[in-house]
């Protein structure tokens, strides 16, 4: 055998390009949260990757959402973990804070359509203008009505501007029915209408937070809040779930409330009457060309920075955030598919399919990585209930933003 032969047989071999040599197979360790994906899904994708990418094996480990939060910055930080990683879309600032997140910015415009993501999951995961994580699925609230009140009341279409539900919902509120149940310290809510307006929870200026409730904009946005949490005998010193809405809202005289459209499910359980009486319709914006905003929330995924398999992680997201599977998830889990481009995937759907409306104009909670500390001892709850219990909104505005400012920047005043 002459020497070039020889050569050329050792290389082939070492690709596995002879016959009977075949490519080294790797396994791709990917966690993912319970509850996001059910294990037919999981069970399919798996089998349907595994079949594309021939040399892959998948493993798929099913995380806790309790306590995940250290699990996740240990695997960062360790030489062996997992590659791929579902992550809440709000937390992703926090984990590039700590170190060891892969810059996906490159594959994300390359290879993965970002230009059609939606903002609620796409912001969040940039930080410092790069790209840290890919959007998977998102969830945001909608307006889950009920039908023969609106009936009653003479309402034949949903409401599509912010004066038209007002307007109907003061309608609405009469005769020992709640117009809308809307708690005081719905700060989700809230959220949207300060952005509908042009406004900010905390906006950052040159690396430092600043807490924002006390602009113009954002005013306006809880004065909105305090008109429509009028019409309705929701608690001005908790929050939705305090009691549950969907709760009171099973009750039967409850018109409306603002949530995700799976709690239409709760309430037909407590309330089976109300099977087929209950209607959706995305949260009213300024004009009717444009849907009010939302807080998005839902999941993006990572790659740790140390992974052995870049390139096989890489494949697993491009997979789960591409057109087949998100489809798939967002008919399965009653989701919001990641792109803007692939509403028409849960148009058969009107919760969801309300939902994906809103969610176009969605937006996420401050890409701070110490946000966490302001919901922990949360002052946006505490100066909405000043407001809508009576008190001066510039004056608690200012209060909450000052606290706001000391959570996100240690050497605040």
């Amino acid at each position: 055998m002459s020497l070039s032969l020889a050569l050329t047989t050792a290389l082939l071999a070492g690709c596995g390009a002879l016959p009977g040599g075949g490519e080294e197979r790797r396994t791709v360790t990917v966690w993912l949260m319970r509850g996001s994906a059910s294990a037919e899904f999981t069970e399919r994708f798996t089998a349907d990757f595994e079949k594309q990418h021939g040399d892959i094996d998948l493993d798929i480990r099913v995380q806790e959402w309790t306590g995940v939060g250290g699990k996740v910055k240990a695997a960062l930080k360790a030489d062996d973990g997992p590659d791929v990683i579902e992550v809440g879309n709000t937390q992703v600032a926090e984990y590039v804070d700590e170190g060891g997140l892969y810059d996906i910015t490159l594959e994300s415009a390359r290879d993965l359509g970002m230009k059609d993501w939606l903002p609620g999951l796409a912001e969040p995961g940039r930080y410092n203008g790069s790209q840290y994580g890919v959007p998977w699925y998102a969830a945001n609230r909608v307006v889950i009505y009920n039908k023969d009140l609106f009936a009653r009341a003479g309402i034949e279409q949903p409401p599509k501007t912010r004066a038209e539900w007002i307007a109907d919902t003061e309608r609405l509120d009469s005769g020992g029915d709640q117009g809308i149940y809307l708690a005081g310290q719905d700060w989700y809510t809230l959220a949207g209408f300060i952005w509908d307006e042009g406004g900010d929870l905390a906006k950052e200026s040159r690396g430092v937070w600043e807490g924002s409730l006390h602009s113009p904009a954002a005013l306006r946005g809880m004065e909105f809040y305090r008109r429509l949490q009028a019409l309705g005998e929701g608690p001005r010193d908790a929050d939705e779930e305090h009691p549950p809405q969907a709760g009171v809202f099973a009750g039967g005289d409850v018109a409306q409330i603002v949530a995700v459209p799976g709690a239409a499910r709760a309430i037909e359980e407590k309330n089976p009457e109300l099977k087929g009486k209950l209607g959706f319709f995305p949260v009213p914006g300024r004009t009717a060309g444009k849907p009010g905003a939302v807080f998005t929330g839902g999941s993006d995924l990572v790659v740790r920075e140390k992974t052995g398999d870049r390139k096989g992680a890489v494949a697993v997201i491009e997979a789960l955030a591409g057109r087949k599977w998100q489809t798939e998830l967002a008919r399965t889990m009653n989701y919001v598919p990641n792109k803007t481009t692939l509403a028409s995937a849960v148009a058969g759907q009107p919760g969801v399919a309300a939902m994906a409306v809103g969610a176009a104009r969605g937006r996420a909670a401050p890409a701070s990585p110490k946000w966490a500390a302001v919901e922990a001892d949360n002052p946006i709850k505490a100066y909405m209930t000043k407001v809508v219990s009576g008190g001066d909104p510039a004056t608690e505005a200012r209060k909450a933003s000052h606290r706001i400012t000391r959570a996100l920047d240690d050497s605040a005043p």
